[in-house]
């Protein structure tokens, strides 16, 4: 009997493992690289509420994205932005690390989820954003 209480535990944490993350995604209707982002959140467990905007420089602004670290389309986890073509292994650090207000992929770099160019890859770096605007790097990506 405890056996079988046991094994079903464990089963139940796998299926709460296995439940989608919720994000939100904000995104121009004519970027076909978000919804390849989108795409690639999908396929890593994510359930994704895509929001097609008007005026997307309002939106980072109303989210606290700073000019420096922008790109094409921005998310929202747990109240933290997600600006342009962070991995999703990225997006569950930023999730864990509470002093963080958001994380970045500055600029749109090939080879980032959703700018993917056969096998060619630019270098990038995964910036994350505390809020007293100091950066530190979640994540490097080397050029291939």
């Amino acid at each position: 009997m405890r056996h079988l209480l046991l094994a079903t535990a464990f089963f139940a944490s796998l299926t709460q493992a296995a439940e989608p993350i919720a994000i939100d995604v904000h995104r121009d209707a004519n970027c076909g690289c978000c919804t390849s982002w989108i795409k690639h959140l999908q396929e890593n467990g994510f359930q994704v509420n895509d929001h097609v905007e008007t005026d997307m420089a309002a939106v980072k602004n109303r989210l606290g994205v700073p000019h420096r670290l922008g790109s094409c389309h921005t998310g929202v986890i747990d109240g933290k932005f997600v600006e342009g073509h962070v991995p999703a292994a990225d997006i569950f650090k930023l999730r864990a690390q509470p002093d963080l207000i958001g994380a970045a992929v500055p600029g749109m770099p090939l080879g980032s989820p959703g700018m993917e160019m056969g096998d060619r890859q630019d270098a990038y770096k995964v910036v994350g954003l505390d809020k007293h605007g100091k950066e530190s790097v979640l994540a490097e990506y080397p050029a291939r």
